[in-house]
């Protein structure tokens, strides 16, 4: 025989409990009860037993022992039940109210026969509340051992209390059968399902701009079409709208468009990729080699020097998830002179709820970017390209002022993405790529843009 716990332990609204589910569950006190002939010890839930005591609040003498066969029933004790246990797990523990204190108890993974033992309940419901310095009331003793499981029985009653909590438990309706249970247990995974579908969708929603995204999209998700969504949401449904040829004419207006900004028409191969592109023909050199690119980029000497501060989205509130259609709590009532007990709290992180993190605001921080090195003496910050030598960058923090950025090293990767075989992400990325080459002025280019969209779907 060994005693995992002995001395005192603090209970309150008369409650003290075993558990063994990894998650802490704690049943409800109906729940713990129904079926059973006694109502000191609930074991009508698996794997958790619901211990009720006199004394509402303080410290009883309590010990658990885990015998290797029955043990000799001492006949000082006043109120005895025995009822069945099988733990659903390795960790059994005894626990107090709200997980306040909890003690290992070792139990190995089997059917055990569990007999609880009180003495000086109707003392510890007389006193209610014990404080320190003053003499214990109740006490109560908890044996295990192996057993087959046989229903819950009542071995001694002697007080009020111990009588009262035997009708109480008799009175319950039956509890549900393995069918039963199996259902309601369907039912609330299928609940939990609908409403996670529900807040998946609410959060798509938003992240959208208060609209779904239509599939090609979604299809379309490696682009920076999320980028996009931060300056002009309208303007990112406005392209999947309008057809494949009008796409691929914003893909190559926003190349264009990039290009004369940082004042690359001028350059002989950078006006050759863009008469490629109007052609339909595939990029010449250096654009079909990135390394490549960037090295003549750097060394070109009729490449300008032009710079401008960084593009900033207008702000936006931070997502709201949506509130439960019901949040009531139905909370089962225990008799007089009990209370259920206190349910485990449960953290939610910000990706659970659905939260996104706060981001800076600025183009070359809010996302992950990618950006060739600059050559000694340009300055430039992270830009999305499709590169070697490229740097990445996800920052969150507190915002700061905007950056002065290079522009030609953004305006490149936009020739690249209007050479896409997709022409949905050809024009996302284009414009995306342009929105960071016009920096603080890129409302002009996104007005542009957005008559392109309109005069060809009149078309």
């Amino acid at each position: 025989m060994r005693r995992p716990v002995t001395g005192e332990v603090h209970v309150h609204c008369g409650q003290i409990y075993v558990e063994s589910d990894p998650a802490g569950t704690t049943p409800g006190l109906p729940e713990a009860f129904a079926g059973q002939n006694g109502g000191l010890c609930g074991a009508a839930v698996p794997g958790a037993l619901w211990l009720n005591t006199g004394l509402h609040t303080g410290n009883v003498g309590f010990v658990v022992e885990v015998h290797d066969a029955p043990p000799a029933l001492d006949p000082a004790w006043e109120d005895v039940v025995e009822v069945s246990f099988l733990p659903v797990s390795e960790r059994t523990s005894l626990v107090q109210w709200a997980g306040e204190a909890a003690w290992a108890l070792d139990l190995p993974q089997t059917d055990y026969r569990v007999r609880y033992c009180a003495r000086g309940m109707d003392e510890g419901r007389e006193r209610d509340t014990r404080v320190t310095g003053e003499p214990q009331a109740d006490s109560y003793l908890l044996q295990f051992w192996p057993a087959p499981p046989r229903p819950d029985r009542v071995i001694h009653q002697t007080s009020q209390n111990a009588a009262y909590w035997h009708r109480y438990a008799r009175d319950l309706p039956p509890p549900p059968t393995p069918e039963q249970r199996a259902e309601t247990e369907r039912l609330a995974r299928r609940a939990q399902e609908r409403a996670a579908e529900e807040r998946r969708v609410h959060h798509e929603r938003w992240q959208w701009g208060g609209r779904l995204p239509s599939q090609a999209l979604r299809d379309a998700r490696e682009s920076n079409a999320l980028g996009l969504l931060r300056f002009d949401s309208d303007l990112v449904h406005a392209i999947d709208a309008v057809g494949p040829g009008v796409q691929r004419a914003v893909a190559l207006l926003a190349a264009r468009r990039a290009c004369e900004a940082a004042g690359l028409t001028d350059v002989q191969w950078v006006a050759e990729a863009l008469t490629a592109l109007a052609h339909k023909r595939p990029l010449p050199p250096p654009f079909d080699d990135t390394a490549r690119m960037w090295e003549t980029l750097r060394c070109d000497p009729r490449v300008p020097e032009r710079s401008v501060l960084e593009a900033i989205p207008p702000e936006r509130p931070p997502y709201r998830p949506p509130a439960p259609s019901d949040r009531a709590l139905h909370q089962q009532q225990a008799p007089p002179a009990a209370a259920t007990a206190g349910g485990r709290r449960k953290w939610v992180s910000a990706m659970e709820s659905g939260q996104d993190p706060p981001s800076r605001p600025g183009l070359g921080r809010a996302l992950g970017m990618l950006a060739p090195a600059a050559p000694a003496g340009r300055s430039t910050t992270p830009a999305t390209g499709s590169g070697h030598d490229a740097a990445v960058v996800h920052t969150f923090g507190t915002p700061c002022e905007p950056s002065q950025i290079a522009q030609p090293y953004f305006a490149l990767p936009a020739v690249l993405a209007a050479a896409e075989p997709v022409p949905l992400k050809a024009a996302l990325d284009a414009v995306w790529h342009a929105v960071g080459t016009y920096g603080e002025r890129y409302p002009e280019l996104l007005e542009e843009i957005r008559s392109a969209c309109a005069e060809g779907t009149e078309e």
